[in-house]
């Protein structure tokens, strides 16, 4: 562990006091007396003592020592965290002490089923110190797993309290029993935050127990690893996909990451298995082009993904970092792999847009980051400005008048990082490709150029360089259109930009930024509403898409 000013010491000290502290209340419950229950109350303060000092002494080490590597960083914070689960700890046996003075008789306290709860209890806290001395992953692991046991037995115990309640037997003394078990079943709480700190402590990324699980299992089952211990595993944060997301690769690998890596991906099953059989669906329709599914897997309403993990940099950090020569490459690259896919999945047939409904979909969380951002029907020198509901609804009869002459397989959320590009292979990948679909092209073209106009940059030199794929693309994606004959492409791309400027919104907190995406949605359905038919005629303002 960690050597600085007796942080170890006090550690030790803490363990062992709330270790001390439920054997108290568990002696307490078997025997109740009023010096046993002033001991457990008296000692609640050192506790919360020797929490704050540990806490303090643990910020204090991370912002005042240069030296520190990572790896003891990530040791301090699993330390703090620790303690303050152990003081919750402490707290719960103090309540369940406090819970006998609610009993008329304290002898009653011999039908509650909780001497199982305190064993259980009592061998996690016993596990927590040589855990971390050896950090021993084993043992971090079956500390989590205390607190589903913790659950069982408190089932068993609610169930058999319910029983009795439903009787009318001792209502207000299995009621008492029912709070003294649910505080014993609130430790294993507690102990799962702290297995689940350790483990932080010895990979240095957080995960969740069941994140661990599913991971640890699908490097078993493909052979990558036999143990957590053998690989590196760096979380992937600020995703809003919702998933829990991390690449791993082999310890000391001379090949790399790049070369052996593997991304994990876990959430909600339904999600997951979607985005599994889309990538299948690329793999057949356009080999190399989306990563390679190794595992997958799926528990309850959990499943996980275990795939290739793609070495070059996404569009996004190329467009803002990187040498024009490179970007002028990537986005060479971007174009052919663009109409290769267009080209190759087209189908026949008109399709119904939704560009509308997608912006219902997700109105109430527009509404929830801007809610004066919706405005009213108003009279201005007797004309009348149409309210922003009022518009969408007008937008969507106008979707019924110019479906799509034909579909093509789409990603289905464009943006820009969510294309990775290897300049060693000179290949363009697809990430992220849960939303695929069969659709209109345009709902991938609008939102690949929403996804440059969006980007909160305003230095000059950048925002030019915005432009500038903004222009390019728009003038491919044109291209193309005439290439098809699709004659109402202008029109339609008013409706899927008006949808992208609207929803784009509620991920940007610069107010005056969103105000301007929000306005120049408006300013398309305007345009569409009074042109009243002729779609093939209508223009679209290129103005509309610079910043």
């Amino acid at each position: 562990m960690i050597q600085f000013e007796g942080l170890e010491e006090n550690f030790q000290f803490l363990v062992v006091e709330v270790q001390s502290q439920l054997q108290r209340t568990f002696r307490y419950l078997a025997g109740p007396d009023h010096s046993q229950y002033r001991r457990i109350v008296d000692k609640d303060d050192y506790i919360d003592h020797l929490k704050t000092l540990i806490e303090n002494k643990c910020f204090a080490k991370i912002h005042t020592d240069r030296s520190l590597q990572i790896k003891q960083v990530n040791l301090c914070q699993a330390m703090q965290k620790i303690c303050v689960n152990l003081e919750r700890i402490a707290d719960f046996c103090v309540n369940v002490a406090r819970q006998t003075n609610y009993l008329s008789d304290t002898s009653f306290i011999t039908q509650a089923e909780y001497m199982d709860l305190f064993f259980e209890a009592q061998q996690s806290l016993a596990r927590i110190l040589p855990v971390m001395q050896t950090q021993d992953m084993a043992g971090a692991v079956e500390i989590c797993r205390s607190e589903m046991r913790m659950d069982q037995l408190y089932k068993r115990g609610f169930d058999r309290i319910m029983e009795n309640l439903r009787e009318g037997r001792e209502v207000e003394n299995h009621i008492t029993l029912l709070f003294i078990l649910r505080y014993l079943e609130r430790i294993g709480d507690s102990l799962l935050n702290i297995g689940e700190a350790i483990i932080f402590g010895i990979l240095g990324e957080k995960i969740k127990i069941d994140q661990f699980e599913s991971l640890n299992k699908s490097l078993s089952d493909t052979g990558f690893a036999q143990n957590m211990k053998d690989v590196d595993f760096q979380g992937i944060w600020g995703t809003r996909s919702g998933c829990h997301m991390g690449r791993v690769a082999p310890k000391d690998d001379p090949k790399g990451a790049e070369e052996t890596g593997r991304l994990y991906k876990e959430g909600v099953k339904a999600k997951i298995a979607r985005e599994k059989a889309n990538l299948e669906h690329w793999e057949k329709l356009a080999p190399g082009l989306v990563p390679h599914v190794y595992n997958y897997s799926e528990e309850e309403d959990k499943a996980c993904l275990l795939v290739e993990f793609l070495s070059g940099s996404s569009l996004d950090e190329i467009i803002l970092g990187a040498d024009t020569n490179l970007l002028e490459t990537a986005a060479e690259k971007l174009r052919e792999t663009i109409g290769r896919v267009w080209t190759s999945t087209k189908e026949s047939g008109k399709v119904t847009l939704s560009y509308m409904a997608q912006v219902a979909e997700r109105m109430d969380s527009i509404l929830q980051m801007h809610p004066d951002f919706f405005r009213h029907t108003r009279t201005i020198g007797g004309k009348v400005v149409e309210s922003t509901q009022d518009l969408i609804q007008h937008c969507e009869e106008i979707e019924k008048q110019i479906p799509a002459p034909f579909s093509v397989f789409i990603h289905g959320d464009f943006n820009v990082n969510n294309m990775v590009f290897n300049p060693n292979t000179q290949k363009i990948h697809y990430i992220d490709v849960y939303r695929s679909r069969r659709y209109d092209y345009i709902q991938d073209a609008s939102v690949f150029l929403l996804s440059n106009f969006r980007m909160p940059v305003f230095e000059e030199a950048l925002r030019s360089r915005l432009n500038g794929i903004i222009e390019d693309f728009y003038e491919f994606f044109k291209s193309f259109a005439e290439d098809q004959g699709d004659a109402t492409f202008q029109a339609r791309m008013a409706l899927a930009l008006a949808r992208s400027f609207l929803t784009s919104t509620r991920f940007e907190l610069h107010a005056k930024f969103a105000k301007e995406m929000f306005l120049r949605a408006h300013f398309l359905m305007e345009k569409l509403t009074v042109q009243k038919g002729h779609w093939e005629e209508f223009s679209l303002p290129m103005d509309i898409l610079f910043y």
